[in-house]
């Protein structure tokens, strides 16, 4: 799909389809065929109440008119939650240019609202369907008019909903056209479309550079792992702080010798959502040519079990020499993480961000709707915060504390990566990951609730592409302060 702005009347647009929204106790926009439309809200079959949607004919073309609710309560997220209802009525009457009529009096963030809701909720995973799926109803063109000029606000949020698409397309993709050797490609190849350094890092060289943490995940999988880093350098930001991006990929979780149960065992092809979350937000920073300087790191691998698989009770050496006592393979996420944090610290990352559908703890908690947020440090996770609420990925604060950290100490060797107790999981994963971190300001996002079958009506069932937009804003916020 492609989107624009115009300064132009919708009715110039070219479109075939206009939406107009509708606000409570306000009228049809007067640049408009007021009659029919008017007609049509006063006979109470066009409504204002939000998500209330009614179609009409008018001036040679069609019109949705689509409920936005109360003017004062009108944010993106209702936005994009408007946008998918009005492209998912344009879909069904074969619509190929859409055109939104841009209330008056809203800001920048609404218009980025309803191109993400738009494109989000066009998405489709239908790649392995036979004969290959044709949709001759799908929308082309998406037009945004407004009285203003909007085209930044609109190509910028088309390259990140295009970005968090593509996350999605990697989530979706079955884990036997996705191991890590293909996310890597996929990783390089992108560096070699954009202006991004590119360095992959094959299993052998993960064991040299003493990565025994990493390394014992991948042993039991004939699919060799990957570290896969890309670095990016924005205009003017030679000299700023460089931000770590740090992603889990398990591109298949079986759970190892520690097997998980046969039921939704095929939703573990989602286990590496966090690492295409950053390689995609990486893309989209590039594309958008921020001012800011980031590292991305992924760690890459299958967790599988066989005769070559790291057992239950075993001891391994991380990168910075910590032991841990994996008394669990099913808990290896954090296993992978540990040597990807420090390598993200040794590498000179000041600030550092790690995304992870690590525990199922985390879904209890808080569901599909918030991440779970884990920080040492206060003022960096109410930066990451902020930026989760003005891009509709949301995180909620979970303490860290000494307690604890106890959790997760080790009988025989100095970490254990499975608490003694089950209880408070979620954070007992991110204390294991807080003794990597170090003193680098951290904030580790547990995205196990939010990666995949959320319930939102621009996401339809499977991975989300849930961290670009999130990690996109949290770019562009210290990019204003460069």
């Amino acid at each position: 799909m492609h989107a624009e702005a115009t300064t132009e009347s919708p009715l110039a647009s070219g479109a075939d389809t206009v939406v107009v929204g509708l606000f409570e106790q306000e009228k049809v926009p007067h640049d408009l065929p007021g009659a029919p439309l008017g007609a049509l809200v006063e006979s109470g079959e066009a409504r204002a109440e939000f998500k209330q949607l009614a179609v009409t004919h008018a001036e040679g073309r069609r019109f949705v008119l689509v409920g936005l609710g109360a003017r004062q309560r009108f944010d993106a997220e209702r936005a994009r939650v408007a946008a998918a209802l009005a492209h998912g009525r344009a879909r069904e009457i074969a619509t190929g240019t859409l055109c939104w009529e841009l209330p008056h009096h809203v800001g920048d963030e609404v218009v980025a609202g309803i191109v993400e809701g738009t494109f989000l909720h066009a998405y489709r995973f239908d790649r392995y369907k036979d004969p290959p799926a044709r949709d001759d109803r799908q929308v082309q063109r998406l037009v945004i008019s407004a009285h203003h000029d909007v085209s930044d606000a609109v190509r910028r949020a088309a390259i990140v909903a295009a970005a968090q698409n593509r996350a999605r397309d990697l989530g979706n993709t079955p884990a036997n056209d996705l191991p890590p050797s293909a996310l890597a490609a996929h990783a390089q190849q992108l560096a070699e479309r954009h202006t991004l350094g590119a360095e992959i890092l094959d299993e052998d060289t993960i064991r040299a550079l003493a990565m025994g943490a990493f390394a014992a995940v991948a042993q039991g999988s004939a699919q060799d792992a990957r570290l896969i880093r890309l670095d990016y350098e924005g205009p003017g930001a030679a000299r700023a702080p460089l931000l770590a991006l740090v992603g889990k990929a398990v591109t298949f979780d079986s759970g190892g010798i520690s097997l998980k149960p046969g039921n939704s065992m095929e939703e573990m092809k989602f286990d590496m959502c966090g690492g295409a979350a950053v390689i995609e937000a990486m893309g989209a920073l590039a594309e958008l040519e921020a001012p800011v300087r980031v590292v991305g790191i992924i760690g890459a691998t299958e967790n599988l079990p066989s005769g070559t698989a790291i057992k239950p009770g075993d001891i391994v050496r991380a990168l910075d020499g910590t032991t841990i006592e994996v008394n669990n393979t099913d808990a290896e996420g954090r296993l992978v993480l540990a040597d990807c944090l420090t390598y993200a610290r040794r590498q000179g990352g000041e600030r550092i961000v790690d995304l992870a559908t690590l525990t199922g703890g985390v879904v209890t908690a808080l569901g599909s709707t918030y991440a779970g947020l884990m920080s040492n440090d206060e003022a960096w996770a109410q930066e990451v915060r902020r930026a989760g609420d003005a891009s509709g990925e949301l995180v909620w604060p979970l303490p860290l504390h000494d307690d604890y950290a106890e959790l997760v100490r080790g009988r025989y060797a100095r970490l254990s990566n499975r608490p003694e107790k089950r209880e408070a999981s979620a954070i007992a994963g991110a204390e294991f990951l807080h003794h990597f971190a170090g003193e680098v300001p951290w904030a580790h996002l547990d995205i196990a609730g939010t990666a995949f079958d959320v319930r939102r009506p621009y996401l339809d069932k499977g991975a989300s592409g849930y961290g670009v937009r999130l990690l996109v804003e949290l770019c562009r916020r210290l990019g204003e302060r460069a």
